[in-house]
């Protein structure tokens, strides 16, 4: 089982993703991690070619659970992937959750990755998650809803989350029967 775990900068990924893989007992890939580097250093464009590369080491094994949706290698990952959990939550349930994040790891300077922190300055920046957040949840909505027509992508179970309460539904489930067959079998309540 590969789960990939996508939506939108502050949809809860992160949270959901390693919840995902400590019930299911699998190993966990985080796309920031793999990308962000000392001096917020991005890989994804500044070494593209070594962000794949170290995205395609982490995905070859059998079974993972993987929360990121970088556009450079969203098809590698999709069609690797079994499972596509996708939280697609309205954009006030994402702003109050970026804006809130963005806040408390700036007020506590709490280490993301490869020793980066948040910084109050950095809030005004355009590709601050926030402002991200902000001005990419209708096209990224858009542009998944688009890709999960292809044909391609036509193997992968899809559960598409519309409320935080479907996650938290889908964990409470996972716990109760402790098989991972319980994501496929899955409907969200909408």
């Amino acid at each position: 089982m590969r789960i990939a775990v996508v939506g939108t900068t502050g949809s809860g990924k992160t949270t959901l993703a390693k919840a995902l893989a400590v019930q299911l007992t699998l190993p966990y890939i985080e796309l920031d991690a793999l990308n962000w580097q000392a001096g917020w250093r991005d890989l994804s464009r500044t070494d593209p070619e070594e962000f794949i590369r170290r995205v395609t080491v982490a995905i070859a094994p059998e079974a993972w659970v993987l929360d990121g949706a970088y556009g450079l290698v969203r098809d590698l990952v999709w069609r690797r992937a079994t499972h596509l959990i996708w939280l697609d939550y309205e954009r006030r349930v994402i702003m109050y959750r970026v804006i809130f994040r963005s806040l408390v790891r700036a007020t506590l300077r709490t280490e993301m990755w490869a020793g980066n922190r948040e910084r109050w300055s950095h809030m005004l920046r355009p590709s601050h998650p926030i402002r991200w957040a902000w001005g990419t949840w209708r096209r990224r909505r858009r542009d998944f809803e688009e890709r999960l027509q292809r044909d391609e992508y036509g193997h992968l179970v899809v559960l598409r989350l519309r409320r935080p309460r479907e996650a938290d539904e889908l964990l409470r489930k996972l716990r109760q029967t402790s098989e991972p067959s319980a994501l496929t079998g899955f409907r969200a309540a909408s």
